[in-house]
């Protein structure tokens, strides 16, 4: 009970307040919006898309590039899955031993290796096939690109492009 006194007397001594309430001015429209706008109006809907439009050989460009990594991605994965399941039939009731990490083994260090291990039936020799498709795709899709450039003549997307096969192509090679 007495907080509850002490909170009637501590309501009594609060002073009325007033509400003003005030009406804001419109903003003036920005200019630039303006002119957009008016400028939207008074083109014509096939002029404004004409610059939107690609040629068929850019289109074609863009197939090819979409097609590349759509299939490449999926290639390797069916090679990794491929290689997964014939791995897992010769060793899957092996029990795992994680006391000591081993690297990988040397013949799965280079591209020569893994043909060799390959063609003598390893299974992982599958899974690093796969994985090295998995890498290709995207190295393939650059160098596609460059050549589409130089053709295309656009210079400067031709240097971007040798500056990103090189680096990727020095961080494999290392």
């Amino acid at each position: 009970m007495v907080s509850f006194d002490l909170f009637r007397r501590s309501l009594t001594f609060i002073p009325k307040s007033e509400v003003v309430v005030e009406s804001l001015q419109p903003e003036e429209p920005d200019s630039d919006i303006a002119a957009l706008t008016q400028h939207s109006k008074n083109t014509n809907s096939a002029d404004s898309h004409k610059n939107i439009v690609k040629s068929e050989s850019e289109k074609n460009f863009e197939n090819l590039l979409s097609n590349l990594l759509k299939y490449g991605v999926l290639t390797a994965s069916a090679v990794v899955l491929f290689g997964g399941i014939i791995y897992l039939v010769h060793h899957g009731s092996e029990p795992a031993r994680y006391q000591f990490f081993r690297g990988e083994p040397s013949q799965f260090r280079s591209l020569d290796g893994i043909v060799q291990a390959l063609l003598a039936g390893s299974d992982r020799a599958i899974i690093q096939l796969g994985l090295l498709l998995l890498v290709a795709t995207p190295i393939l899709r650059i160098i596609i690109s460059l050549f589409a450039f130089i053709k295309m003549r656009n210079w400067s997307f031709v240097m971007i492009t040798l500056v990103v096969l090189t680096s990727l192509i020095y961080s494999l090679a290392r």
